[in-house]
């Protein structure tokens, strides 16, 4: 499924690190970076996690909350989020719900096999529930500044 600039955000409810339910309805009147990432603990997904952990405070102040979203364990989340020294919101996908409405379980190659996995992806939702941006194909360095830019330039209009 296609999620373009302009469309409803499909709703969610997952569990965060803390096996809190976290919903994309407790964040309506705010900006959401939605991001999805493959695993845990692994280079690219490291290197992007803590570009947003040192971002946040000027993703805060932008009234953004960033979320996080794998197919990896509260138990997984915890531990990366402690080894890495992360200060951003893990959620839980294990049934992989939310990350198959949001089109980014998708077949992926490496080294010329083909796998399923969950192609790096970040979508930028407006006060409003609405998608204002999509990062496809996402290359970890950098992302997250290019997000906050991006973001700093829809609320300026």
């Amino acid at each position: 499924m296609e999620i373009a600039n302009g469309k409803k955000a499909p709703a969610f409810s997952l569990p965060d690190q803390d096996g809190k339910m976290t919903s994309l309805k407790d964040f309506a009147g705010s900006w959401v970076v939605l991001y999805f990432y493959p695993k845990d603990n692994t280079p690219g997904c490291t290197i992007e996690a803590k570009d947003f952990t040192a971002l946040a405070g000027d993703f805060k102040k932008q009234g953004a909350k960033i979320l996080g979203v794998s197919a990896d364990s509260e138990k997984s989340h915890c531990n990366f989020i402690e080894k890495q020294g992360l200060g951003i919101t893990l959620l839980s996908d294990l049934e992989k719900k939310v990350i198959g409405s949001y089109g980014v379980w998708q077949v992926k190659k490496l080294y010329g096999k083909e796998s399923q996995g969950i192609a790096r992806t970040t979508y930028l939702i407006g006060p409003d529930g609405t998608v204002a941006r999509v990062w496809e194909k996402v290359k970890t360095d950098g992302h997250a500044e290019e997000v906050l830019k991006a973001l700093k330039e829809l609320k300026a209009g």
